[in-house]
This record gives structure tokens, sequence and C-alpha cells, in this order.
């Protein structure tokens, strides 16, 4: 261990409302407190009820569900990011801020050692009088935050940003190959719309991350090192890397239904696709994917969210798609077991949408990694993937920004293909980093040199 003292933090942790932020602000408070250290998570009520199953250990990491308050704009009952359209999520960054009195009298009360937070920008107000030291932790890649968010920082205020300002790619910026392409750069043209009350989504991360003690990132010094070093040269803060973060190996098995249908299959032949928890396709982005695994001819698993204007997915389904792949396709419209999933050795691709943590998943399982991202920082991720550490292929897409069914069909064959050059490339490529992922101690090593830096923030006066 590389902790210089026995002392034990009480920390406190603040992610925002969606799941793909939660789940990670929880894989990391597990480690922390596997070390001893004690966890107050603040998450909404409905979310205790997600996430209850991935404390483990709860004699040290108590969750304090805070109540989210109603929002005109919010459907009754909206908790999450899961509850609403993408669309609606600053009406749900409103609602949050306003948990801010909730959060006073509970830092106030508590008075623990730092708080994590991410997108609630106002918790360094509410903890530097308290003497509370806060840690802005970001659950996307460091590259997100260098190519976006830094130059648009530096953005006259008011200012709109253009599609050339966003894709450009700053003075002293360390990578030549993330960088985003042509229109591309729309999809990034969202951190300058409002999110919550009177402040844009880049007002409240760069607001975020320029008023905290520090800047931590799941990320580790092989991957994004130089990105990371640059972030820290930009805000003048230091940054802690927390390294990947996962979670160990789960203990529960795969559901029997998926297990069966998985066996009846080849080890290495299935493709597994899933987009995460939030997105949602257009019905015709849809039948286009789903005829783009038919051609494949390979068995294939899609677990997809109901296309918009759709309540099921079979409703969506291409004329006769159902009877032309019985017996070697299923799409399902619900959640799975991704990582048990993944593992299974059947399951020979991953077609994903490259968000963070579908990133780092890609890279610790054994499959062939094709890419599909659909936002701004997922196109990055992306890059980052595809073109430089080229462990993986990016489907093709039109001047439009959308995809064929033959361009996804020939990404998926270009690394399944046992002769194919790009595939024996990123195969070769992937199992090396994943070595270097999984080697012994080295998400452990990781969050160890990151405690070992809360105690050297500690010390500071």
């Amino acid at each position: 261990m590389l902790e210089e003292t026995n002392s034990k933090f009480h920390i406190a942790m603040f992610p925002w409302f969606a799941v793909g932020h939660m789940t990670p602000f929880l894989h990391l408070s597990n480690e922390l407190a596997k070390r001893g250290h004690k966890i107050s998570f603040f998450l909404p009520r409905k979310a205790v009820i997600l996430l209850e199953n991935l404390n483990l250990h709860p004699n040290l990491i108590t969750f304090h569900p805070v109540t989210v308050p109603s929002v005109a704009s919010l459907p009754p009952g909206t908790e999450t990011a899961s509850d609403i359209p993408i669309s609606d999520n600053t009406f749900l960054a409103a609602a949050m801020d306003l948990t801010r009195p909730q959060l006073e009298v509970s830092l106030q009360a508590m008075r623990p050692d730092f708080v994590f937070y991410d997108n609630a920008h106002w918790i360094p107000q509410v903890a530097r009088p308290l003497g509370i030291r806060t840690v802005c932790y970001n659950v996307v890649s460091a590259a997100a935050i260098a190519i976006v968010l830094v130059p648009a920082r530096k953005a006259t205020l008011g200012k709109p940003l253009t599609e050339e300002e966003l894709r450009r790619p700053p003075e002293g910026y360390p990578s030549k190959r993330v960088v985003l392409r042509g229109s591309e750069a729309r999809s990034l043209i969202f951190v300058t719309l409002p999110f919550g009350d009177s402040i844009t989504f880049l007002g409240r991360t760069t607001t975020a991350m320029g008023e905290c003690d520090a800047i931590a990132m799941r990320t580790c010094q092989e991957i994004e090192g130089d990105l990371c070093a640059y972030v820290s040269s930009q805000y003048g803060k230091p940054v802690f890397l927390t390294g990947p973060v996962l979670p160990e190996p789960a203990m529960k098995t795969l559901d029997e239904k998926w297990a069966e249908w998985l066996g009846r299959f080849k080890p290495g032949s299935v493709v597994f696709c899933a987009f995460g928890s939030q997105h949602v396709l257009e019905k015709g982005h849809f039948q286009e994917l789903l005829l783009g695994f038919e051609s494949t001819g390979l068995p294939f698993l899609v677990a997809l969210r109901p296309p918009i204007g759709t309540n099921s997915v079979e409703e969506a389904f291409p004329e006769g798609f159902e009877e032309r792949v019985k017996g070697r396709g299923v799409v399902h419209g619900g959640w799975v077991q991704q990582p048990l999933i993944l593992s299974h050795p059947s399951v020979g691709c991953f077609v994903n949408h490259c968000g963070f943590g579908s990133m780092w998943e890609s890279l610790m399982c054994d499959c062939q990694i094709v890419m599909v991202p659909h936002l701004g920082d997922q196109i990055l991720n992306t890059r980052l993937l595809a073109e430089e550490l080229k462990v993986g292929v990016e489907v093709e897409r039109e001047e439009s920004g959308r995809f064929s069914k033959e361009s996804l069909c020939r990404a998926i064959k270009s690394v399944m293909d046992e002769e194919s050059e790009v595939g024996r490339l990123v195969k070769k490529n992937h199992a090396k980093w994943r070595e270097v992922l999984v080697s012994p101690n080295f998400i452990s090593g990781y969050i160890d040199r990151f405690i070992q830096n809360l105690h050297g923030l500690q010390m500071k006066t």
C-alpha cells in the first residue's frame, strides 16, 4: 500500500443523476471502502433501488436519498436521466440544483473530509466555508475535456462557439488524432445550450472544474497521460487519476435465458450490441442497424431501448426480419447483464456506442470492438480506440452522419473474418492493452496512489 498514513477519510459523493455517472462513483466508493474509508453517497431515492446491489461495503458506504424537487417541465416522478429523453436533461439539472439546501444541511452536520461531485458546480461554494476539500470527479474521457471544455472555456463570454472553433484543436493540444471531423463538431454544440436555469452545460462544467481543489479522472496515464497533463496545465489544478475503476468480476451467473441461447453457438461467433441506458435511436436508424446485423450472416444479440415513437422493439422490426433471423438473431428491449454477456465464450464482437464505461469494458473483454458513436465525447473515445490505440474499428458514416447497413456489416466482418488484416491488427493491439489493464496490481495500484494524492491534498494549507 502506498498510503503514508493510516488515517481514514470520510468522503461524500454527489454525482449527476444519471446511471452512467452514479455507477462509476459507486465503483470508486467500493474501492475506497475496501481500504477502510467511509462513504456518504447522495443520490435520488429511486436510484437507491437501482444501485443498492452494487454496494459491496454497506457497513462503510451509506446511501443518503435526496428528494428531487418537482420542476414544471419534467414529468411527475422524474428523478434520473433514465426517466426522460436526453433533450430534457436541462430540466433535470435545474431540479438537481434545487437539492442544494438538502446538501448544505447534510454537509454541515457530517463535515466529511472531501466531497466528490461532477455536474453540481455549486458544491465548492457550500463546502469551502465548512473547511471541506472538493474533488471534481470526471467519468468522461480526458480527451473529451481537453478538446471541448478547455478551448470552449476560453471563448468570449456570451459569444456562441462555431463548429470550426469546436473542431480545431487548441494551441498546445497534445493529440493530432483525437479530433473532430467535418459535421461531427455539430454534436458538441450542446455544450453551449442551457443545462439548468440560467447556466449552460459549458458554464456548469467549467465552473465545476475551475472551483474545485483537485480534478479527478477515471482514466490512466498509459492511455491518456498527455491529455491529463494538458488539462492540469490549462486549469492550474492537480489532476488525480483513479485508473479505470472497473468492478471486480461479479459472482453472479448469467441469466439462464441468455446462457442457454449463447450456448448454442461456437466460441467467438456471436455479435453483441448495446448502446447504453439512455440513448434511443430513431426508427429508421434502428431498422438500418438490424438489417446490418442480419446481412452479416452471423448470430447476434442486440440489447437496445425501443426506438423513438414505439413501445417495443418488436413493433419497429423491418418487414420479415423476425422470420429471417429466427434461431440466430435476438433483439431485446430491456436491461441485460452486459459484463457477463461479454465474458461468455460464444461472444466474439462487441458493437457499442463507446460511452466511457463501455469503452473500458471493451478494452477489458476478449471481444473484437466495433464502434458506432452518437455524441461528442463518444466520438472522441472512438478516435482514441480506433486511431491512437488501434484496438477496434469505427463504422463509416455518410456526410449526413447516418450509417448504412452496408457500412455496419462491413465493419463487423472486417474484425470477425479470421483472414482479415484489419481484424488481425486490432486483435493483436487489443490483446496487448488488455494485458496491461488486467495485470496484477494495475487497478489497485492506481487506487492506492489516488488515496496518497488525497492525503497530500488534505495536508495542504
